[in-house]
């Protein structure tokens, strides 16, 4: 099972980033998908979740309207399109896969908002 996510990087207040998170070992497509971010000295937090077919999505209230999430159950992919970044958007994005009670996680990726 792989995780494997893309995409981070340095970037200027009111930037945009392209998350990607590769998936394989599993049954992609029967797994809710899920992005979640740590900043230093913080706790892990949800970011946004999109359901098994992609039909439903749920977005923290920070992001709410900025970022996006997708998925692509053909290429076993999900997605963060995260716009009019902001300083406190700086941390490691992590994706998930869940279904029931099994979880996997990715390494995750930094993105940093700076000038």
């Amino acid at each position: 099972v792989q995780l494997v996510e893309s995409g981070g990087g340095l970037v200027q207040p009111g930037g945009s980033l392209r998350l990607s998170c590769a998936a394989s070992g599993f049954s992609f497509s029967s797994y809710v998908m899920s992005w979640y971010r740590q900043a230093p000295g913080k706790e892990r937090e949800l970011v946004a979740v999109i359901g098994s077919d992609g039909g439903s999505t749920m977005y923290a209230d920070p992001v709410k309207g900025r970022f996006t999430i997708s998925r692509d159950n053909a290429k076993n992919m999900v997605y963060l399109q995260m716009n009019s970044l902001k300083p406190e958007d700086t941390a490691v994005y992590y994706c998930k896969g869940r279904m029931r009670v099994v979880e996997y996680w990715g390494q995750g990726t930094q993105v940093t908002v700076s000038s």
